[in-house]
């Protein structure tokens, strides 16, 4: 089955006429690791379904980049204010690791919305991410950088054995060397 129907079916039914106008929309890219998908300041044109590797969210505060969060394949993103308004986005895009992704433009992902398991897809892909979002920001209101990357280590993500240390570091809004304190301490309990 096609990567992309397989994660789409986990959301709900496609049938294989929708699924034939869909797969007609995606163009499968490669990138290798450290390629921007998108600059802070630009426009996000594109749809994209990471079928293999990792990237990261940033954006720049007072000319440091600060990791917002990480997206592992499978899954879809877009810069989704800038995709939706066509406005100019705040996020950059980098991959992590070299990765194959799926992308789609906004044109054809807007036109798509006719077909029942796209528009069903897109509804439910939008609520997971409000959802995700909803989790990261309570945790970073309500926890320490400590109890979430303990929090981390508990539930084995596997962020920590694929990311460098500073990138988690800044999506913990801490600086590396805190890190290194927080795992310091960690292994002498």
């Amino acid at each position: 089955m096609h990567p992309f129907r397989q994660y789409l079916s986990s959301f709900t039914t496609c049938p294989d006429g929708e699924w034939q106008q869909i797969a007609q929309a995606i163009t499968k890219k490669y990138y290798k690791s450290g390629t921007t998908l998108l600059r802070s300041g630009e426009v996000c044109r594109k749809l994209y379904f990471v079928e293999e590797g990792l990237l990261r969210f940033y954006i720049l505060k007072d000319g440091v980049d600060v990791t917002k969060f990480f997206t592992i394949a499978p899954y879809c993103f877009t810069s989704q204010r800038s995709f939706t308004d066509n406005t100019l986005g705040k996020d950059s895009i980098e991959t992590l690791e070299d990765s194959v992704i799926w992308e789609m433009s906004k044109k054809d992902a807007f036109g798509l919305l006719e077909l029942p398991a796209w528009n069903e897809f897109v509804r439910k892909l939008l609520q997971e991410v409000q959802y995700n979002t909803e989790i990261i920001l309570e945790a970073i209101q309500n926890e320490t950088a400590e109890q979430r990357y303990l929090k981390m280590l508990e539930q084995q993500d596997p962020v920590l054995n694929r990311v460098p240390s500073k990138h988690i570091a800044s999506y913990l809004g801490i600086q590396p060397q805190s890190l290194s304190r927080i795992r310091k301490k960690l292994s002498q309990q």
